[in-house]
C-alpha cells in the first residue's frame, strides 16, 4: 500500500524565528521588503532547474518554513550571477540571502551529504583556516573523495597533464605564520566562523 505524503503545511510546521534570524545577517536586512513581483525568478538563468524559484524561496523564508528552504536544491544551484539583485525593484540583495541560507544549511547539516557545493565550501574554509591558503589539487582531491570517489579515475589524463606541465603541487601551500589570519577570523562579527568550526 502506498504511503500518503502530506503536502499541506500548517502553522506548527513553521519556525517563526527563522526569518528574523536570517535578517540579522549583513545583506539580508531587506528580506521583508519583497513584494513577490517575480523579477528574481524571471531573470534567474537557473530557475528552470530549481525545485523552488527564488521568489518562492524568499516567501518561504519570510513565512518561517525553514525545513523546506534549507533542504531545497535552489540555494545550491544559485550561480551568484547577481542578476536578481541588480534587477530587484526593492533593492533586496537576494544573492546575499542565498549565501546566508547556504551557511545556515551547512551549520545545521541538512544539505545533501554528497552534494559537492556545500562540501567544497566546508573544505575550502578548513584549508584556509589551517594553512592560510588553498591548494587547488588538494582541495579537488578532498572534494572527490567525499562526494564522488569514482570520479577521480575519470580525471587521470588531467592529472598527468598537470604533472607534465609542472602545474601539479605535491605539497599543500601554506602561510609561514597563520596567527594574524586566525585573529581576523576570530574577530569576525558573524556566526559563520563558529558555525563552520562546529561542522569542520
Amino acid at each position: 500500500m502506498a504511503t500518503i505524503q502530506r503536502t499541506i503545511k500548517f502553522d506548527a510546521d513553521r519556525d517563526k524565528a527563522f526569518c528574523s534570524q536570517i535578517m540579522t545577517i549583513p545583506g539580508c536586512e531587506k528580506l521583508q521588503s519583497c513584494v513577490q513581483c517575480g523579477t528574481c525568478s524571471g531573470v534567474c538563468p537557473l530557475s528552470i532547474y530549481m525545485d523552488y524559484a527564488p521568489r518562492r524561496i524568499i516567501n518561504l523564508t519570510r513565512s518561517g518554513f525553514k525545513d523546506e528552504v534549507l533542504k531545497s536544491n535552489t540555494i545550491w544551484l544559485c550561480a551568484s550571477c547577481y542578476s536578481c539583485t541588480v534587477d530587484c525593484p526593492k533593492g533586496i540583495k537576494i544573492t546575499d540571502i542565498m549565501y546566508a541560507l547556504k551557511q545556515r544549511a551547512i551549520s545545521e547539516g541538512v544539505y545533501p551529504k554528497r552534494f559537492p557545493i556545500p562540501v567544497l565550501a566546508r573544505e575550502f574554509f578548513k584549508m584556509v583556516r589551517s594553512k592560510g591558503r588553498t591548494s587547488e589539487n588538494f582541495l579537488a582531491t578532498t572534494l572527490l573523495l567525499k562526494t564522488n570517489i569514482l570520479g577521480m579515475f575519470g580525471m587521470w589524463r588531467l592529472g598527468l597533464n598537470l604533472v607534465r606541465t609542472g602545474r601539479f603541487i605535491y605539497w599543500p601551500e601554506r602561510m609561514k605564520d597563520t596567527s594574524q589570519l586566525r585573529r581576523i577570523l576570530e574577530a569576525a562579527p558573524t556566526e559563520q566562523v563558529k558555525r563552520e568550526e562546529r561542522v569542520a
